[in-house]
């Protein structure tokens, strides 16, 4: 149905980007001695709805990400739409907030629908892709140097998605 541009399917979940750098491996030489430079301190939350066509709504802030922040991103995309609208989430207590459950049915009577994943499998939710990406890929190591060059590039990174950097996902396929 998203493909005949029935429905809009949106992916939803939220990522911290830390300024201690995400370093999956490494390797030096013995007689070698290796850093990164990073700072103490804290990081950005991140909050994104990606479809698979790369349309990319994002929020970030120094702040947690709570109910009522969750909250507060699905009333405006509740009131925004133009178009059935399912978003694909998880089970974060965040997610699954009386606040959320609370507002559930008023959503619906305005096209928006959630669905939630089943428990332990964010390979089901593409935008696990679009995290993974902006840390391994996407951030140098000079980005985590000062808190406001992390800030500043992971809002840059995140802006471009869909325009200047574009995630391929592989197509449906039904058996």
């Amino acid at each position: 149905m998203a493909e005949r541009a029935e429905i809009e399917l949106l992916y939803t979940d939220a990522a911290r980007v830390s300024v201690h750098p995400c370093i999956p491996y490494g390797w030096q030489f013995r007689d070698e001695d290796v850093f990164m430079p990073a700072t103490q301190g804290g990081g950005i939350n991140c909050f994104a709805l990606l479809s698979r066509n790369n349309q990319c709504h994002f929020r970030t802030t120094l702040e947690s990400i709570t109910a009522e922040f969750i909250f507060e991103e699905f009333e405006q995309l509740s009131m925004s739409l133009t178009n059935l609208t399912v978003v694909v989430l998880d089970n974060a207590p965040v997610h699954t907030a009386k606040l959320i459950k609370e507002r559930r049915a008023a959503w619906e009577a305005r096209g928006l629908y959630l669905f939630y994943l089943p428990r332990y499998s964010p390979h089901l939710n593409i935008v696990e892709i679009l995290w993974r990406k902006l840390k391994y890929e996407w951030l140098s190591a000079k980005d985590y140097e000062t808190d406001e060059g992390l800030y500043y590039r992971v809002w840059q990174v995140l802006g471009a998605v869909g325009n200047r950097l574009r995630i391929n996902f592989s197509s449906f396929r039904l058996v």
